[in-house]
């Protein structure tokens, strides 16, 4: 298509001559033209339309090339992004510790950006901008040869000169892209380190610090502007100087007769044009100096040294294989590159069947040892196999499946505490997911082919990736059993039931689910019932039940109006005073004038006790409803009201005051403002407001109802239909237990502990407790059943009592797996059947616990 552009190009420049020479200066009309006669006037319109059909088509070529220009760099960055996070993929562990993940993002997303971009210019540009260079000046030469030379006369010092000013320009862009890296190290050290920070009263040294390296990307930059602009003011300068040559040169031969007027006007035209192109090459030149630099930059940062080589993350041909027979590890040594050693010529042999354990201290190599066996790591010296298998050159498809390794430190994928579980079975597609729709059909098409144009994978996501048959499970329901019985195991079963009980039911989608979670209910209601009758009324005295006719003193002023919860933003109850809708209820009920009153006194009481007070203070955490930020401006509205007077209020003050009241839970804050007259008139307001409730506000509150599911409610909420009574410390754990025995006996269990596998367990699995990230890593080890599981401080994060009863139900359960424990407790130690000993990197000691901890019993008795 370029090449093809330039006899259209070479048209619209010759076109003006003709106008002017042969339409506008030319005599002897009328004229024939292919048979046709053709008037003075006729004959310019005609090419005048020509000149703008050449226009038209030339802005069409130029249209089709950078539109396929920006295709093909958008598939080269795709491809080039896609093949540097495989490169992240297959670094060598120990590379991230000298790498921040800030880097590397940056330089996969941003730092690439510009590389897109030089790519689709790569050829096209060059050959478009070059080829119309070419163009205009055969048409300058054909035109007149001296004015050619006089065009071309500053294209060489330009040629030599602008390369060698930029490639000093390309030296400041490497030197401020490694310290824009190292700028971006110490933002990600400030990031992950801020608790030591605050704890240390080191923010202004970080400052500093930081003022010292954006003051050298300033000096560098500015370094870059003036170089740069020198050759721009390089550039326009020889630009400009050429026109002095076509006026001198060209008027003087117009002059003497030498060269026509309309070749004159022809060739400034084509000048105008010209300048155009050049400064296209000279910008290309410039940018492929400068993506050369980024390229090379980020070549150096992902090759480095100890890449796993690419085979080893290829998919497997068929089945893969199990790992079974002798651990035998030989002079296994693990250094890095400044020589130290974590493993020191270490060597020991175990069935892989066995449960051993690896003691030793901080400093000891066990836990590099655990790596090495779990292959995370490789070593730099000795032999490590397993049976018939070295496991240096398994590839992942076999170590992945096969071993498993849980740290101190449990990474979790953004998502639910079920894709977390499901992550270690989803290796590859092992079902393409059919479309539903022609369109779908097509967009999947589509999707395959870009994908595979640019060299990505063409796995697609939504395709089923689960093997329920790696768990030992048939499909879904089998999966959730298992599941339960490992989360059992790991003693999370407990946390995941709490989980499942704040989670919420869609009635129309698991209308089985919610009419069970009814029985719960009404069991619940009747054992209350009973309670009710023991001394100081039992557990039916801990829960306030809802009840229509009723104010409830544990809930809010505005759970109280509703008698529900909202469905979505419509009826937000931190809001709810300022819906038009509650405004008109109130104003029904006459009580507008009394939600302002007593915004006011809580405002004023608020204002005495919380003033002298830090913004931490428990009370603002009690008295929730104003926070330490909010407070001046409740203390400039009681002002104003104390100066003016209740009645001559401006409504923004009313407003605000006005919304106090919805916040106030009578059991929980006690200031003694919601008397018997204003809860019974809240009940009045709370009757208008369901009576009056539009049609088309109806689905936005869920009513309580004692008979109806509330999907809007949690678990544990509808179960109670009520709410717990403040200022009973007992009550969370006794209706708690009730409720648990409920589950039992009603196999619900089950069915809430899967409620809590849809829990999300946030960034990194950060709204999980470090406990609970531990058991979560157990369990997802568990659940792919390998050959041989490594326990690295897994369960460092828990209490004795907890490590001691995972650690029990872990070796009596009859697992078709070996595993090694790494611990520095010699009591954990003595639990397993083989002990291995290390010290410095080295094994010290291994056979039975018996002999091994029996030899240094004696020992530490005879000291």
């Amino acid at each position: 298509m370029t090449l093809a552009s330039f006899p259209f190009l070479y048209a619209s420049l010759e076109l003006p001559k003709m106008i002017i020479n042969q339409a506008i200066g030319a005599t002897g009309f009328p004229k024939i033209v292919y048979g046709v006669s053709l008037e003075q006037v006729q004959y310019l319109l005609i090419l005048c339309g020509i000149f703008l059909l050449l226009v038209g088509a030339n802005g069409g070529f130029k249209y089709f090339i950078n539109v396929y220009k920006g295709r093909l760099g958008e598939r080269m960055l795709r491809r080039l992004r896609y093949q540097l996070f495989s490169h992240v993929l297959r670094f060598p562990i120990p590379h991230f510790r000298r790498t921040s993940q800030g880097e590397v993002i940056a330089m996969i997303t941003s730092e690439v950006e510009a590389l897109g971009g030089f790519i689709g210019d790569a050829f096209a540009q060059p050959l478009f901008q070059g080829g119309t260079l070419v163009t205009i000046l055969a048409f300058m030469f054909a035109q007149d040869v001296v004015l050619g030379l006089a065009a071309v006369a500053l294209y060489p010092l330009q040629m030599w000169l602008i390369p060698k000013l930029q490639r000093q320009v390309n030296d400041l862009a490497k030197k401020r892209v490694r310290t824009v890296r190292r700028l971006a190290e110490r933002i990600g050290e400030a990031v992950s380190g801020i608790e030591e920070i605050h704890g240390n009263d080191t923010s202004e040294r970080h400052r500093a610090d930081f003022t010292s390296w954006v003051g050298k990307i300033y000096t560098i930059r500015l370094q870059i502007y003036r170089k740069k602009f020198f050759i721009k003011f390089l550039n326009n300068f020889m630009a400009q100087l050429t026109p002095f040559f076509f006026y001198s040169i060209g008027g003087y031969l117009v002059i003497h007769g030498e060269l026509s007027f309309g070749a004159l006007v022809a060739v400034l035209s084509a000048y105008k044009d010209l300048s155009s192109p050049w400064k296209e090459l000279l910008d290309w030149y410039q940018q492929k100096e400068d993506a050369r630099v980024k390229y090379d930059q980020l070549m150096e940062q992902f090759r480095p040294a100890g890449l796993l080589p690419e085979s080893l993350q290829a998919l497997p041909d068929g089945p893969v294989p199990r790992l079974q027979g002798t651990v035998v590890a030989t002079s296994l040594t693990l250094g890095d590159e400044s020589g130290v050693r974590a493993v020191d010529s270490a060597s020991f042999r175990f069935d892989s069947r066995q449960r051993v354990a690896l003691l030793g201290g901080a400093g000891s190599g066990c836990d590099m040892a655990a790596k090495l066996l779990a292959r995370l790591v490789l070593p730099t010296g000795g032999t490590l196999s397993i049976g018939e298998a070295n496991l240096v050159t398994l590839s992942e498809s076999v170590t992945g499946q096969r071993l498993a390794y849980v740290g101190p430190h449990v990474p979790l994928i953004n998502g639910s505490i079920r894709d977390n579980l499901l992550y270690p079975l989803r290796h590859r597609p092992l079902r393409s997911m059919a479309p539903h729709s022609e369109e779908e059909r097509r967009e999947r098409a589509a999707y395959v082919f870009e994908a595979e144009r640019s060299g990505n994978s063409v796995s697609h996501l939504e395709d089923d990736w689960v093997d329920y048959e790696a768990a030992g499970v048939d499909g879904a329901a089998g999966f959730r059993a298992r599941a339960q019985e490992i989360l059992d195991l790991v003693e999370l079963g407990p946390d995941l039931q709490a989980l499942g009980l704040k989670g919420t039911v869609n009635p129309e989608m698991r209308g089985d689910l919610a009419a069970r979670i009814l029985d719960a209910r009404r069991a619940f209601r009747q054992r209350l019932a009973a309670a009710s009758d023991g001394p100081a009324g039992g557990a039916g005295a801990l829960v306030e039940t809802f009840d229509k006719d009723r104010y409830n003193h544990n809930m809010s002023v505005a759970e109280n109006l509703l008698f529900g919860l909202p469905i979505g933003a419509v009826f937000d109850l931190d809001h709810l005073g300022d819906h038009p809708y509650v405004q008109r209820v109130l104003d029904r009920v006459g009580m507008r004038e009394d939600f302002f009153e007593v915004g006011y006194q809580v405002a004023k009481i608020m204002v005495d006790l919380l003033s002298d007070l830090e913004p931490g203070h428990d009370f603002f955490d009690r008295f929730s409803f104003i926070s330490s930020e909010d407070l001046p401006r409740y203390q400039a509205a009681v002002r104003r009201v104390e100066a003016g007077g209740l009645g001559s209020t401006e409504d923004a003050d009313r407003n605000l005051l006005s919304s106090l009241p919805f916040r106030l839970i009578p059991a929980r804050h006690r200031l003694g403002l919601i008397d018997e007259t204003m809860t019974r008139r809240v009940l009045d307001a709370r009757r208008a407001f369901a009576e009056g409730l539009p049609d088309e506000l109806r689905g936005a509150v869920a009513f309580f109802e004692p008979d109806a599911y509330n999907p809007a409610a949690s678990v544990q909420d509808n179960i109670l239909f009520g709410k717990l009574v403040y200022g009973r410390p007992q009550a969370q754990r006794e209706i708690g237990a009730l409720i648990a025995r409920l589950l039992e006996e009603l196999d619900l269990r089950h069915e809430i502990v899967d409620l809590g596998l849809d829990f999300d367990v946030g960034i990194g699995g950060s709204r999980l407790s470090a406990g609970q990230r531990q058991k979560l890593g157990m369990a997802r080890a568990l659940i792919k059943r390998p050959d041989l599981l490594i326990f690295d401080h897994a369960t460092s994060g828990l209490d004795a009592a907890a490590r001691d009863a995972i650690l029990g139900k872990l070796l009596q359960q009859s697992l078709d797996a070996g595993v090694v424990w790494v611990t520095g407790d010699v009591d954990e130690a003595r639990r397993f059947e083989m002990v291995i000993t290390m010290e410095g990197g080295r094994v010290v000691e291994l056979g039975p616990p018996d002999r091994i901890l029996g030899e240094r019993d004696s020992a530490a008795a005879a000291n």
